[in-house]
């Protein structure tokens, strides 16, 4: 057993593996959204009850294009990095359709924004900034302009998800904070060398 899951990590550390440390660091944060997403309709239906299927299924649109981001950034790193801003950009966007705006899926625009600012270098800024402010830009014409999601939960159903969202967004923005330090930090400890 130990074996099999010592090889599975190894198959996505090298699926993952890009020249571009940055387009590296991205494909690392797409295979766990990626990951994560068959998961997401279970999670939904324990807090919020089956109630929503088939219709929460469909959140499993994401998981092909999260899993296409380290192809594309194998054969165009910066390609694999807008990729995954707009996959994820868009996901959160139809997500807040699919479940509605009280679910609070919508916060994880926040970590859209933060991961589209730490994809692209300095000398990226003018596709940076467009990127970036998608997901903020997202919220601000799209709040309360989704219309009614295809399946309406209960007042408590809703608590719940927003706290499961609530949860679920700060930790992803933790996680995008750990793997993008350990990129950053790496030049400044390897000059006190």
């Amino acid at each position: 057993m130990l074996s099999a899951l010592t090889r599975t990590r190894t198959r996505l550390a090298d699926f993952a593996a890009n020249n571009d440390p940055l387009a590296a660091t991205g494909n690392l944060v797409a295979l766990v959204l990626a990951g994560n997403t068959p998961f997401y309709p279970i999670y939904v239906a324990v807090l919020a009850g089956p109630g929503g299927m088939p219709w929460l299924l469909l959140t499993l649109l994401s998981f092909p294009l999260f899993c296409l981001v380290p192809v594309l950034a194998r054969k165009n790193p910066l390609l694999g990095r807008i990729a995954l801003s707009l996959t994820a950009t868009g996901n959160t966007v139809f997500c807040t359709w699919l479940l509605g705006v009280p679910s609070g899926i919508e916060l994880f625009l926040l970590p859209c924004a933060t991961l589209s600012s730490l994809l692209f270098r300095r000398s990226e800024r003018l596709l940076m900034l467009p990127l970036a402010g998608l997901p903020v830009a997202a919220y601000f014409f799209l709040h309360g302009r989704y219309g009614a999601p295809p399946h309406i939960y209960q007042a408590d159903e809703y608590a719940a998800l927003f706290s499961m969202n609530a949860i679920s967004a700060a930790m992803i923005s933790i996680f995008i904070g750990i793997v993008f330090s350990g990129l950053f930090a790496e030049p400044a400890e390897s000059r006190k060398a």
